[in-house]
């Protein structure tokens, strides 16, 4: 196999959660432009991500779950079904994220327990029911998005910070459960990336001075920036890494 080759995703299949916008559907529509086929698994309406997937002769799959009320028990039938309606499952990119501000010592509880359910334990139900069916084959890739705040406590996001650790955590733990059975488990660390999610700290010109000022790169990420690694770690070229989580950041890291 040619180098050029082995970044290949032609016959895959894959799953991305928050795939409407963002960086789910630059992540949905990167892995459908490398050849593979995509369901895409979110709490509202995905049709315009799935419109794109199908412009570039890939099949889409939509499937409709709120991560933050979901049951294990669902979010592995929704496994299931892009398993039977793809024919198998290759990739599952656990992108999905919420994140609430405030200071700790006012944290709600119903906030943090949303964040958790849907940055952690979603996560970990979706990769548990993807993982059955990759260990039963004999290969898979599961990537997960984790964050900055995988490596640094951040500021009032007790709740977000914590989910971030731990995805850092479960990325490890199953890559070493799995590697022997041909499934790696990565994640990506973003670094501060033009999302939703930014939105209140872009909106703040001292906060958007500060980070900006300290990212080498000069710039706030884009979604696009993050498509490259992601599909890297989707490809036979990534068969030998596995456990890594890998910054995409800018430089934030290193400064």
């Amino acid at each position: 196999m040619g180098i050029l080759e082995q970044f290949s995703l032609e016959g895959r299949t894959a799953l991305v959660t928050g795939s409407s916008k963002g960086i789910g559907r630059a992540a949905a529509v990167a892995l459908a432009s490398a050849g593979a086929d995509v369901a895409l698994l979110n709490r509202g309406d995905a049709s315009a991500t799935a419109a794109e997937i199908r412009a570039l002769g890939r099949r889409a799959v939509e499937i409709t779950r709120d991560l933050a009320e979901a049951t294990p028990g669902e979010l592995a039938s929704d496994v299931d079904r892009a398993v039977s309606e793809l024919g198998r499952l290759d990739v599952l990119v656990n992108n999905a994220g919420t994140i609430h501000r405030a200071p700790a010592v006012d944290y709600p509880a119903d906030a943090w327990d949303t964040v958790l359910r849907v940055n952690l334990d979603a996560l970990f139900h979706l990769s548990q029911a993807a993982g059955r069916h990759m260990v039963e084959r004999g290969s898979g890739r599961i990537i997960s998005i984790a964050s900055m705040l995988s490596f640094q406590g951040g500021i009032l996001v007790p709740a977000y910070t914590a989910s971030k650790h731990a995805v850092a955590g479960v990325t490890r733990a199953l890559a070493n459960e799995w590697a022997a059975s041909g499934v790696t488990v990565n994640a990506i660390a973003p670094g501060y990336i033009d999302t939703d999610n930014t939105e209140a700290l872009r909106a703040d010109p001292e906060r958007e001075a500060s980070i900006r000022g300290r990212i080498p790169a000069g710039r706030w990420g884009r979604p696009d920036d993050l498509t490259g690694a992601l599909v890297f770690l989707a490809s036979p070229a990534a068969a030998y890494v596995t456990g890594a989580i890998l910054p995409v950041d800018g430089g934030w890291l290193v400064r």
